[in-house]
């Protein structure tokens, strides 16, 4: 059996990540012997038509890699287009199911949306999951699908916990992502600062309290740090994609797991524990994609599977993984007259 290019491949990339994102899209299509069309993200395409001008000086034959800025109906035909193969898309949820639908009998890959939640146990080293966790909450402002949102940590170190974690976030700094010692950037525009605004209102009104917080000042929102959200408050169920994160304290270790799949989403989870028969219960029982075990669920490499289950996408990226996903198997049998 060998495996040959499946055909061309309709990629589409979001604006957080525009050069690794599409990379993820690019690079395999091409080691796979397939041509591909990227429409790069509306907000930020300049570096992938750069990125086409290399490929262009490269030896690969004209046409192998299509870089094309495009609006949303451009987008929505390139979806439903039958010469396409394969679409790959990253993306919200909403978006990617309804191309889904649209994608007639052509493979669909979808990286979606997450509400990444960590779990820390009583025999975690507190001083490193504070700062992972502080970490992975508020880098790039939130606005990674696989950023810390939910922390359940249980009910004995849970003060402690609270304490340092609340301490750290109160450290950081906002400011250009250019500076070095900037902690927190700003959030991608207007819109997106305005309905973090609206989500953390909302849970702040069902009984919510805010460790930290504030007024957001133009395109910069404080990082907030809540407790006692309400599991219905949309910044709490479905993905805020902002600097915010919810505190919640468990009985045990089971609790937290059974909180972690009271989700829509499952894209990767962190598990903060030292204990080892803990570790092989929450890869058993976690309904995520991936287990990222004494770090962080924004932990990411390009070779590893990534891609989450429920709500969170269909299929894996990475490279060998792609690349199965652009290629058919065909199979050649030899019949020995007799």
């Amino acid at each position: 059996m060998r495996r040959y290019p499946i055909g061309p491949v309709a990629g589409i990339s979001p604006f957080n990540f525009p050069i690794n994102l599409a990379a993820h899209k690019v690079a395999p299509a091409i080691a796979a012997g397939c041509s591909i069309v990227l429409k790069p993200p509306s907000k930020d395409p300049l570096i992938m038509l750069r990125i086409a001008r290399y490929l262009d000086e490269t030896n690969l034959p004209k046409g192998a890699v299509s870089i094309l800025p495009m609006d949303r109906p451009t987008g929505d035909r390139m979806v439903a287009d039958d010469r396409f193969k394969l679409l790959s898309f990253t993306g919200s949820p909403s978006v990617g199911w309804k191309m889904k639908a649209d994608a007639g009998k052509k493979k669909v890959v979808l990286e979606l949306g997450g509400n990444a939640g960590a779990i820390v146990d009583e025999t975690a080293d507190l001083d490193w999951a504070v700062a992972r966790l502080v970490f992975g909450s508020f880098a790039y402002s939130g606005q990674v699908c696989i950023s810390v949102q939910r922390i359940y940590v249980v009910a004995s170190v849970f003060d402690d916990f609270q304490r340092r974690f609340v301490d750290k976030v109160r450290q950081l700094k906002l400011g250009s992502p250019l500076d070095p010692a900037t902690d927190v950037g700003p959030m991608v525009d207007a819109k997106a600062v305005a309905r973090t605004r609206e989500w953390v209102g909302e849970a702040l009104g069902q009984g919510a309290k805010a460790l930290t917080g504030g007024e957001p000042d133009g395109l910069f929102y404080p990082p907030t740090v809540l407790v006692d959200v309400p599991k219905d408050a949309r910044v709490c169920g479905e993905e805020v994609f902002a600097p915010v994160v919810n505190l919640f304290p468990v009985a045990d270790f089971a609790e937290a797991i059974a909180q972690i799949n009271d989700s829509q989403f499952g894209l990767q989870c962190g598990v903060f524990t030292n204990d080892l028969e803990r570790t092989l219960l929450a890869h058993d029982e976690l309904e995520v994609g991936g287990i990222i075990v004494n770090d962080i669920p924004t932990w990411r490499t390009d070779p590893m599977p990534y891609g989450g289950v429920k709500d969170s996408g269909l299929g894996r990226e990475g490279l060998r993984w792609s690349i199965e996903d652009m290629t058919e198997p065909r199979l050649l049998a030899f019949a020995r007259p007799l």
